[in-house]
């Protein structure tokens, strides 16, 4: 049991369930995991040990009076920073909201600790999550614990850091533009941006918006399927909230399966270091069955359907906010330039790509391609400004490979896929039909189990 920081969370909910560990000894070990490692890659910005004690003892006192327990009894896990979480701190990555504390949990919370997960903390994100490199004039830089000199990706960084460091077995993400997927892809671990609706995000201002959700992380796709289970769900506050409930796929492999290979989803630049992992990707499905297919995708319109509804938003949630942080300020000078012109050219190429994208997924069972355009690249640098010599206009552009997905309402899962010669993570990205979420992970499965490469663990 030396090792209960680096065990799954079906493995410990399982332990515990059985009485083969306490609840207190699953936190204490991931606590002094914490102590350990915290400090050299600055993930978890916020802990609550004392609190998070007394709900371990809790929970061991139920499973001790033979009361009926949830699928997450006891395990920990970490919030992101832009949740909010009752009488934990939020601040969003601001400075403005350095001593926030809400008053009630987000939904994602409650459904986590409902199902009987302990909250040990809250993980670094960059100022209201904008961007995909975990920095904040708050808490400082996250860093990537395969190479502390590389960014961790973002916005949800500390949570991957957290993870693949075994500071806890589960957090949540959130993803925009990959900022689920991006970090996971950089850090080593899975994460899953699910179909919008599948993970309710109730809103007083921006209820319609669909680019932005929150979805699991974790180390293994198991987990991540666990998880997802206990936070996917119905709430009537959000409007295209999913009544159908989660049920993941039996592990039946993807023999037969018609998997469509996109090495740079229509001309994107991409890294070489980055291509020469992903390109494995196919091999590895052909070797499990499945019939992969090379394919250029036509997702002319997302690049600017994204940006026209990401403007729009920033405006929206950040327009009236004063001292804000060049990215986000430049986002919300972005929304004051958007017109009525603009968000209907957006919709109507939306709703073109969409139907375009029905009809692939017609011939093709889901489309694998990279998750992120480089590797990690150098703590210091504010964003990726180029790519094989390929100068970019702005800080969002090396980020096309995951937002161009963000647009097509589909499931898409973060895997590791390999390393690249130096010993930086890459991950393949696994999208699939709108509303197949289980079917997305049924596939990422399949092909961690065949490559392994998720069980290398960071050099610290």
């Amino acid at each position: 049991m030396s090792e209960l920081h680096y065990l799954t969370a079906t493995e410990l909910a399982d332990l515990i369930k059985t009485r083969q560990v306490s609840a207190v000894e699953v936190l204490q070990a991931h606590l002094d995991r914490i102590e350990q490692v915290n400090p050299t890659v600055n993930a978890i910005v916020t802990l609550v040990a004392e609190r998070a004690l007394e709900a371990a003892k809790a929970a061991d006192a139920a499973i001790g009076a033979g009361e009926p327990v949830g699928p997450l009894h006891g395990v920990p896990v970490a919030h992101k920073d832009l949740v909010d979480t009752a009488g934990i701190r939020t601040t969003y990555g601001s400075p403005m909201f350095a001593d926030n504390v809400p008053d009630q949990d987000d939904v994602i919370v409650g459904r986590l600790r409902a199902a009987g997960a302990v909250t040990v903390g809250k993980t670094n994100t960059p100022e209201f999550g904008t961007g995909s490199h975990t920095v904040n004039e708050v808490f400082g830089a996250t860093r990537n614990p395969y190479d502390l000199s590389k960014s961790a990706g973002g916005s949800s960084g500390g949570a991957a850091v957290a993870l693949a460091t075994g500071m806890v077995p589960l957090a949540d993400g959130s993803d925009m533009g990959g900022s689920l997927r991006n970090p996971a892809s950089f850090c080593n671990v899975v994460g899953l941006r699910p179909t919008p609706g599948r993970v309710p995000n109730p809103s007083d201002t921006a209820a319609w918006y669909t680019l932005g959700v929150s979805g699991p992380m974790a180390r293994t796709v198991e987990d991540v399927t666990l998880m997802f289970g206990a936070i996917a769900g119905f709430d009537r506050r959000s409007p295209y909230s999913i009544k159908e409930v989660f049920a993941p796929e039996p592990e039946q492999g993807v023999a037969g399966l018609r998997v469509a290979w996109s090495p740079d989803l229509g001309g994107l630049p991409v890294d070489s270091r980055t291509a020469a992992v992903t390109a494995t990707a196919p091999g590895v499905f052909e070797r499990l069955g499945a019939h992969v297919e090379e394919v250029q995708p036509d997702l002319s319109g997302a690049e600017d359907a994204f940006r026209t509804y990401r403007a729009w938003y920033y405006l929206l949630a950040h327009g009236n906010k004063s001292g804000l942080g060049p990215n986000t300020a430049w986002n919300v000078e972005q929304g004051r330039q958007v017109t009525g012109v603009d968000l209907a050219r957006a919709e109507v190429a939306r709703s073109g790509l969409y139907q375009r994208m029905a009809a692939f997924f017609d011939t093709y069972d889901v489309l694998i391609a990279p998750v992120s355009q480089v590797p990690p690249f150098p703590i210091e640098y504010p964003h990726v400004s180029e790519i094989n010599g390929q100068k970019l206009p702005d800080y969002l552009s090396w980020m096309r490979s995951a937002y161009w997905i963000s647009v097509l309402h589909s499931p898409a899962a973060s895997v590791p896929a390999g390393f690249t010669e130096d010993g930086l993570p890459v991950g393949v990205q696994i999208v699939g039909r709108p509303f197949e979420d289980a079917r997305v992970l049924r596939v990422a499965r399949a092909f961690e189990q065949a490559t392994q490469v998720g069980l290398r663990r960071p050099p610290l």
